[in-house]
């Protein structure tokens, strides 16, 4: 019933903010106009304080209560390291810029009410004000402890944290200057306080092999072990495929069946079958692990694997989505291990039009356990020596590169980009230390593997849809109008042009600029400025596409070992497969989809940019052994402050413009370069230049370079 009443008075007065007659007032005039007595005004400003929090109604500075969009907004904040910030509003396009006296104390994550006191114009964020935080992100933080006589101070890993904490004395559990430490804030502090914390756990000394690692691994909450409830179900687990289980399902045990993943891969979760009929058709087997089999909806594993997300993949080692019982063991599809598989067989001309699928519950038996390294020394550099090892597989490998390449020219025909930017491959040695950096390649089998799962991917998508059940569907959205127009104008400066259609660029005029300005000087710097006017690919219960793929229908089927959403549509699938989803089932799915495809989207942020640091964190180490050495690199960023410049390996690092010698140095929004007043000297994306290391900072995991 108070459930009820709440929700009455909070529609109520929505209501009465959004009449073009009400005038803004204050919490005292409000309780007037409404008849409500002194005593009871309290109840009033909690139910305010419930509209605020949910950002259905705003306040101004004076603390007059109005609509959303005519005062305070609720967004989440993001730090920068010099102090600013910017407030993310969702449904609102642009963020907010926040200059630093105006932060009110904000932290990175923290979710804070902002007014906004000058509209964004043209190429320019609005600005605005923080008048509230509503809610702390960083209840603890890591970072690196400085000791001082009486108390101590700790600098965060996190450079979107620009204040350091204050450990007073006693509350630093013996840490020294050094020990890299988790700290619990027990103050958040104001503009003239710092936060204020005590140490909790001491991760090791900064020296210390792995603490590097750990130290991100806290920073982003990663799980570092399962739950006791978990592993005492993946304990339970079979270690081998029972007869019974086996029954009722499509037997292929006896076709030629292959694996081809990484050299180091241990989770094989994708299997093919292919071969050719007599009409010229092929018929592509695509055999994914049934983890659902094992992973039942609502038990301990299943509530874990949501939580995670996905695995993450450090450079030295993974945090998987489920127990290694499962991941390596019995839902790894194994070579001459029988295995259970959700496989998805699709009958495909030889034009790349799928002419009809199954999808079917199977039963599998992996005949080969082949690399991405083997396969391609075979179908690319006919390799004799692998040719005679795989003697009787060569045949179909040659039928996959066909087909592959078939389905590409498909792809690349309605509109498909590709951005070819390379990945690093970092070698680390037993302690941990980079010994290597260089280009992850990706080859002619990377690419058939790659194509197979697409195509996989898109016929499962097209055929829920149609269905119309409740799915996760892997959406991407058209770029922003005003970014693509930014983008056009830019690129105008190079003779280059993309069309419009009613404000909106179709993916095909994408591709065919990189066709045009593949080989060319600018082609790095057009490609990035092309990439960063994307949007970002996330989890949808609603089929919008996939601008990237210039894909009507796209999902993720093909990976139910390392990502959630693939394992939540395996159960959907197969319960569709057996006895079809029931209206109460329907009723089921469409409840918990929103959030399943929310959490997912998350957890693959948070993996990626956690994947992202320990990245730049070995790039640190591996350059602080070549200070001083010089080496050619391309400009990969342009900014007010400065050049960065990507190695050949992928390591990118910072000119600072107090380093350019000689000059005044603009920064050129509009052209992306630093133009020397005097000298007219240019600096572009894309130009080569020739940089000596100056320093490395692992705290900040950042790179200083000079011009040679």
């Amino acid at each position: 019933m108070a459930d009820d009443l709440l929700k009455e008075q909070k529609e109520l007065l929505v209501q009465m903010f959004d009449e073009k007659t009400y005038v803004p007032m204050k919490l005292k005039e409000l309780a007037v106009f409404l008849d409500i007595p002194k005593a009871r005004r309290e109840e009033l400003k909690k139910v305010l304080d419930i509209l605020l929090e949910e950002g259905k109604i705003g306040i101004s500075k004076k603390g007059k209560y109005g609509r959303a969009q005519d005062f305070a907004r609720v967004g989440i904040f993001t730090g920068h390291a010099r102090g600013f910030g910017f407030v993310t509003i969702e449904g609102q396009e642009q963020d907010v810029f926040i200059p630093g006296e105006k932060t009110a104390g904000a932290m990175n994550g923290d979710k804070v009410q902002v007014v906004t006191e000058e509209a964004g114009t043209k190429g320019r964020r609005p600005e605005g004000t923080i008048l509230r935080i509503l809610e702390r992100a960083n209840k603890t933080i890591i970072g690196y402890y400085q000791k001082n006589r009486s108390y101590g101070f700790v600098l965060p890993d996190n450079q979107k944290l620009n204040q350091d904490i204050f450990i007073p004395q006693g509350k630093d559990m013996g840490a020294v200057t050094g020990h890299k430490v988790v700290v619990k804030i027990t103050d958040f502090g104001d503009e003239r306080h710092k936060p204020e914390g005590i140490i909790t756990e001491i991760i090791g000394h900064v020296n210390d092999p792995g603490t590097d690692i750990v130290s991100i691994i806290k920073a982003y909450g990663l799980p570092e072990e399962f739950p006791q409830e978990a592993m005492r179900e993946a304990a339970l687990m079979p270690g081998n495929v029972d007869s019974r289980e086996m029954e009722g399902r499509l037997d292929l045990r006896g076709v030629p069946t292959v694996t081809i993943d990484g050299e180091d891969a241990k989770d094989l979760d994708d299997a093919i079958t292919i071969s050719r009929e007599g009409d010229g058709h092929y018929t592509l087997g695509v055999h994914i692990a049934d983890v659902t089999h094992y992973v039942r909806e609502g038990q301990p594993l299943d509530q874990e694997a949501l939580k995670r997300g996905t695995s993450v993949y450090l450079v030295d080692r993974v945090i998987p989505m489920l127990p290694h019982r499962l991941s390596n063991g019995i839902c790894s599809l194994n070579a001459g291990e029988d295995r259970l598989a959700l496989s998805c067989i699709m009958e495909i001309d030889d034009r790349g039009n799928v002419l009809g699928h199954r999808i079917a519950e199977s039963v599998i038996r992996v005949d080969r356990r082949m690399t991405y390294t083997k396969v391609n020394a075979i179908v690319t550099d006919q390799d004799e020596e692998a040719m005679e090892e795989y003697r009787e597989f060569v045949p179909m490998f040659n039928m996959m590169k066909e087909l592959a390449d078939i389905l590409r020219a498909k792809r690349r025909q309605r509109g498909s980009i590709d951005f070819d930017f390379p990945e690093s491959k970092i070698v680390l040695d037993q302690k941990g230390q980079p010994v290597e950096i260089k280009p992850y390649e990706r080859n002619a089998a990377t690419r058939i593997i790659e194509d197979f799962m697409l195509m996989a991917n898109e016929t499962i998508a097209e055929d829920y849809f149609w269905q119309e059940l409740p799915f996760v569907y892997r959406t991407h959205e058209y770029p922003d109008p005003e970014k693509m127009k930014r983008l056009g104008t830019f690129i105008n400066n190079f003779g280059y042009t993309i069309h419009t259609q009613n404000g909106e660029v179709h993916p095909k005029e994408i591709q065919k600029l990189l066709d045009r300005i593949e080989g060319t000087d600018e082609e790095a710097l057009i490609s990035r400025l092309t990439l960063r006017s994307m949007r970002q690919a996330r989890y949808n219960t609603v089929c919008t596409g996939h601008y990237g793929l210039a894909a009507n229908y796209y999902t993720h089927f093909t990976s139910p070992i390392r990502r959630y959403p693939d394992l939540q549509i395996h159960r959907i699938i197969k319960e569709n497969l057996k006895t079809g989803l029931s209206r109460k089932r329907i009723t089921h799915y469409d409840r918990i989809l929103p959030e399943v495809a929310k959490q997912c989207s998350a957890m693959e942020r948070r993996a990626d940019e956690a994947e992202r640091e320990t990245d730049k964190l070995k790039k640190c180490q591996y350059m602080s052994r070549h200070v001083g050495e010089a080496f050619e690199g391309a400009i990969s960023g342009v900014t007010g402050w400065g050049l960065y410049v990507e190695l050949p390996n992928t390591v990118e690092g910072l000119i600072h413009i107090s380093e350019l010698k000689g000059d005044y140095f603009i920064f050129d929004e509009e052209r992306m370069e630093l133009a020397g007043e005097m000298t007219k000297t240019r600096y572009k994306l894309g130009q080569k230049v020739r940089v000596v290391v100056k320093a490395c900072d692992k705290l900040t995991r950042t790179i200083d370079f000079v011009l040679a």
